[in-house]
């Protein structure tokens, strides 16, 4: 028998690198500090990531916060240049230096340790970013909900994307899309029907995972409730996704 789908949205955000004018957590620093910052912005943004890197190594660690957004920004050019095992390593120097009050840097390192399929580890640097943004980090809240669903803890996947919708600035079509998902693996298809129908008006009808999954759980409704049990997730690869 053909196998039914629902995709589910996988979603890296977040990684992007402070502005030089100031400090990521607002503290004051010496301003040659923040020249090395800001000519490593420079070079990242023009895909120049080893060179960026040498400008971010030049901040001394007596700078303070913007240390921390020094090895946090060595991190992300180590990312794009496909060293995840590195970028971990500098995301938790990051977060060291800012003495754990580095909510992007904790988010970051779950993305990395998520790739490298380190579960219980990304699982705790999510957890973390939240505590450090005191609850206020979707992003972070939005990983929550894909790794429980990759554990068929559909319950608590939907309380992460709502958690997720709840706290985004803007409309969150992915995290509609995703709480579908998981309401439709507990049987829930009308509210599942719902979030998708959200996910599609705002994204402007332009989300094909969504546009399927409507039409996949229209037809279900009209199904028998076992049926819901052959819904396979579909997960992008992280290269999708850059």
């Amino acid at each position: 028998m053909r196998q039914t789908r629902l995709a589910l949205i996988t979603l890296v955000m977040g990684l992007l690198l402070a502005a030089s004018g100031g400090s990521a957590l607002g503290q004051t620093v010496n301003e040659n500090a923040h020249d090395f910052v800001r000519r490593g912005n420079q070079l990242y943004a023009r895909a120049h990531y080893k060179l960026a890197i040498e400008e971010y190594r030049r901040v001394p660690s007596k700078a303070g916060d913007t240390y921390a957004q020094a090895l946090y920004n060595i991190g992300v050019c180590h990312y794009e240049l496909w060293e995840t095992e590195k970028a971990v390593v500098y995301y938790r120097s990051a977060v060291a230096a800012s003495r754990g009050r580095y909510p992007v840097a904790l988010h970051a390192l779950g993305v990395a340790l998520n790739d490298l399929e380190r579960l219980p580890e990304a699982k705790e640097a999510f957890e973390q970013s939240i505590d450090a943004a005191e609850g206020d980090h979707a992003p972070a809240h939005f990983m929550l909900g894909l790794l429980a669903m990759g554990e068929a803890n559909y319950q608590a996947a939907a309380a992460s994307f709502k958690q997720a919708i709840s706290r985004f600035k803007d409309h969150f079509p992915a995290a509609h899309n995703n709480l579908g998902v998981a309401l439709a693996r507990m049987g829930r298809l009308t509210e599942a029907k719902q979030e998708f129908e959200i996910a599609l008006v705002q994204a402007g009808g332009e989300l094909s995972e969504a546009t399927n999954n409507l039409k996949l759980c229209s037809s279900l409704l009209a199904l028998a409730p076992h049926s819901v049990a052959t819904l396979q997730l579909l997960n992008n690869s992280r290269k999708a996704n850059r």
